[in-house]
């Protein structure tokens, strides 16, 4: 083991070499320094001490947490939360649990222990109550050589109420979970705005017309919808401000964190109410910054979602047509073989990319059984369509993981691709834990870890133009050609540039992130 470990350090300490070898070649000494060799030779540091502990397990969790890993693209909050919250939750508002269904029920009629109806609140001192609970409201202890399909979609249910109740705390609970473990930017579904479109929807009706149809939501006043939904939103933003305690002396680090939205819709619905959501959804996404871009999610093998997935690209298609800067991302191939009829794995991602016009896909599990799957790749590849990686999920509710998963695949196809969370309370996870895998399954370098943490921000549904000229070479535009990546100190051109642009913003948000992580590392690697 020690001769393995002096065997790393010395090939950790020859990349750095490598790096100071090539400084000499340029015609400014090193000593003199310039931006770019200032950052090639932190990041050499810090990548070199990255191959010392990568075979380390808890050194490795560790160096994971602290870094900075960008934005979290796919993060479902109704299952971001941890069992134990809501526990809590449920506890202080004096909610029962439904033993035989193991669900949280209205204290009406009262609690009743003897009668299979015990509060909620009872589970605090009750042991096996407790871990009964987070047990069913989680995939803790599941099985891991069989997917938990039935189980992750049940524990939504069983937790509902009190998600229902808390969806500020919640929210809350959510970004400063994420500022804890250094992430910068989230985008989070949203769908909330009291039930009004899908209302407007059912009472007009299905019309095979889009056109005509989408007329008749208009003159329906479908904008109220989106009225409710930004009131709603102001509401929740303030909470959550409260509850982290922005603007104080003892302010979370979560309200550092850069928090947007997608507009949901869930795909199960009767297809009156689907289009009446995606209508209200542009508008809400072209009248308030805070909300994105659309995105259409829920359970992909489920009997209304087969049957209307080319239903549901088609009206997605007529209003790309009509609104073509509205973002698009989707949850597409969360599927694998046996699971739905084989015929069902052979279109889904590319109905998606070709006409529901998604700029991002989340999951893309069954890309090879799809048609022309190497066609495909190049296709996503040419069109920049970035890939949401959701290694836990996929794991539990397909049970796709390791070489079965295609994540190389779009790495080799030159596919981009992020990591995301999906759903990390459910799943007993975080986004930590998501780069944890890809160093342990996928052998990759820090340099590919802190790739996946930029190509969040670049494919994020921010406004605005990006940092990178070339991002495979971290290679800025020219305005900030002459900058340290991420310093304070910005030249007049670099400082216009980021004022004029909200998402290379975050980007050298994150660069500043990057040169304080790495800034330590030099100390940490003599000392190995």
């Amino acid at each position: 083991m020690a001769k393995q470990r002096r065997l790393a350090i010395a090939v950790a300490w020859m990349v750095v070499l490598g790096v100071l070898l090539a400084a000499c070649r340029e015609p400014v000494s090193w000593a003199m320094g310039t931006p770019k060799r200032d950052s090639q030779l932190s990041e050499a540091r810090t990548a070199a001490f990255f191959d010392t502990i990568r075979d380390d397990p808890a050194a490795l969790a560790a160096f994971l947490h602290a870094m900075p890993k960008g934005g979290d693209l796919h993060n479902h909050p109704s299952g971001a939360e941890y069992a134990e919250r809501f526990i809590s939750y449920a506890a202080g508002d004096g909610l029962c649990v439904d033993l035989a269904l193991m669900t949280l029920v209205a204290p009406t009629p009262p609690c009743d222990a003897g009668a299979g109806r015990p509060a909620a609140a009872s589970a605090l001192a009750d042991p096996s109550l407790y871990n009964a609970l987070v047990d069913a409201w989680s995939m803790r202890d599941w099985d891991p050589q069989r997917p938990g399909r039935g189980q992750f979609f049940a524990t939504f249910r069983r937790f509902g109420l009190a998600w229902d109740r808390h969806y500020e705390d919640v929210l809350a609970d959510i970004i400063s979970q994420a500022a804890a473990e250094n992430v910068y930017y989230l985008e989070l579904m949203y769908g909330d705005d009291q039930g009004r479109a899908s209302g407007v929807g059912a009472r007009i009706g299905w019309d095979d017309n889009l056109e005509r149809l989408h007329g008749r939501l208009l003159a329906a006043r479908i904008a109220d919808a989106v009225a409710i939904a930004r009131r709603d939103l102001d509401t929740v933003e303030a909470h959550v401000r409260s509850r982290l305690r922005c603007g104080t002396p003892v302010a979370d680090r979560g309200c550092a964190v850069m928090v947007r939205y997608l507009r949901t819709v869930n795909r199960a619905l009767p297809p009156e109410q689907i289009f009446a959501q995606l209508v209200a959804g542009y508008q809400l996404v072209q009248t308030d910054p805070r909300v994105v871009g659309i995105n259409l999610a829920g359970i992909e093998d489920g009997y209304v979602a087969r049957r209307d997935y080319r239903l549901q690209m088609a009206m997605l298609d007529y209003l790309h047509g009509v609104a073509p800067d509205v973002p698009i991302a989707l949850h597409a191939g969360e599927l694998a073989p046996g699971l739905v009829p084989p015929e069902d794995l052979r279109f889904h991602i590319r109905e998606a990319v070709e006409r529901g016009h998604a700029r991002r896909i989340g999951h893309g599990v069954d890309v090879m059984s799809e048609d022309d799957p190497s066609g495909l790749l190049a296709e996503m590849a040419k069109r920049k369509v970035l890939v949401e990686i959701l290694f836990k999920s996929n794991a539990e509710i397909l049970g796709v993981t390791g070489d079965q998963h295609p994540f190389m695949t779009y790495r080799a196809a030159d596919v981009p691709v992020a990591l995301a969370t999906d759903d990390e309370g459910v799943s007993r996870s975080d986004m930590t834990a998501q780069f944890h895998h890809a160093v342990n399954a996928y052998h990759l370098r820090y340099t590919d870890l802190k790739q996946l943490a930029r190509q969040s921000l670049e494919y994020a549904f921010l406004p605005g133009n990006s940092l990178w000229a070339r991002l495979s070479t971290a290679e800025p535009v020219a305005a900030c050609t002459g900058d340290r990546l991420g310093g304070d100190s910005l030249s007049r051109s670099c400082s216009n540039y980021l004022e004029s642009n909200e998402r290379a913003r975050e980007q050298w948000r994150l660069e500043s992130a990057y040169i304080r992580f790495e800034s330590g590392y030099l100390q940490h690697t003599q000392r190995t």
